[in-house]
């Protein structure tokens, strides 16, 4: 009796020992196909930092925050942190070291010589252009103004008392500097020397200037008649606008800056904007986008325009 159960338990513990064998290979080959997957995941991710953090013109706020950034993120993994505002404000925060920032896109060329040479800290060495965009006039549909600035004579209606005018700093904002050209040009154009004056006030009307990224905001809001924007701002808003006549606009540029903790997202961020799907998402943002021409020397090896 004894051998028999001798024999029964040995039998019963090299069947416990398969099983044992067995269970450790199954869950083996688990853990192997989740590290799979796992590496697989982690391989498809960006190289380095997935974030790349974008200085830009207030004025393109919605392009960037609604449709660029998301198709950005969707085609190549990179997520952007985007830092709107006037352009002339953005470069003084890179350049005083408050803002640190991979891509830098100015609202008009010469913004960028701030940021380059050795006296300006050497922080962009080239651009491209990128895209323009016209200056218009928006109005608020709620307006008691409205019907009459959609008539024409836009600088009569905008003298009448009670007329809530908004425009941007031309301290800070290209923009700005744009608006006042703009009515100087108006007031050549019909004979009125005083035009200025009697629709602006001063050059530093605090009564009229907010920052460029609340404009829109205002203006949907109620708080203005009317303002000074570009048009892909109007188109995008929805906001009703007039054309002035007068050629005046943004001419948006693009650069990665030479200290860019995130080279590779900004390269991969420059070749989505030129590229074909890039290009029809500026123009259906209300952008023209413009030939990739390169003002300066020093473009990173990587980037295709």
């Amino acid at each position: 009796m004894l051998g028999r159960k001798d024999s029964i338990g040995k039998r019963y513990s090299a069947s416990l020992w398969w099983a044992i064998v067995l269970i450790s290979v199954i869950s083996s080959s688990c853990g192997s196909s989740a590290s799979s997957d796992a590496a697989g995941t982690a391989a498809s991710k960006p190289i380095g930092d997935a974030v790349v953090n974008v200085s830009y013109a207030a004025s393109l706020v919605g392009a960037m925050t609604n449709f660029i950034g998301p198709e950005f993120l969707k085609s190549s993994g990179y997520k952007i942190n985007g830092y709107p505002g006037g352009s002339v404000a953005l470069a003084n925060q890179i350049k005083e070291k408050l803002r640190q920032a991979d891509i830098f896109i100015s609202a008009v060329p010469s913004v960028n010589s701030s940021l380059s040479g050795a006296s300006n800290g050497n922080y962009i060495s080239w651009y491209s252009d990128l895209a323009s965009s016209p200056l218009v006039i928006g109005y608020s549909r709620s307006s008691k103004f409205a019907p009459q600035l959609n008539s024409g004579n836009w600088y009569k209606v905008m003298q009448q008392p009670g007329f809530r005018l908004g425009r941007t700093d031309p301290k800070l904002d290209p923009k700005g500097v744009l608006t006042e050209t703009l009515v100087k040009d108006e007031g050549t154009k019909v004979g009125d020397s005083l035009l200025f004056t009697q629709l602006l006030g001063s050059a530093e009307n605090t009564a009229q200037i907010f920052p460029e990224e609340t404009l829109v905001g205002r203006l949907e809001a109620g708080q203005l008649d009317a303002g000074f924007f570009y048009e892909n701002e109007a188109k995008l808003a929805k906001i009703p606008y007039i054309q002035t006549g007068i050629s005046l606009g943004a001419a948006f540029t693009i650069s990665i800056l030479n200290n860019a903790k995130n080279i590779n997202g900004a390269i991969a961020f420059v070749n989505f904007l030129y590229s074909t799907k890039g290009q029809k998402l500026l123009n259906s943002v209300g952008l023209v986008p413009e030939r990739p021409t390169v003002h300066g020397s020093g473009v990173p090896q990587g980037v295709n325009f």
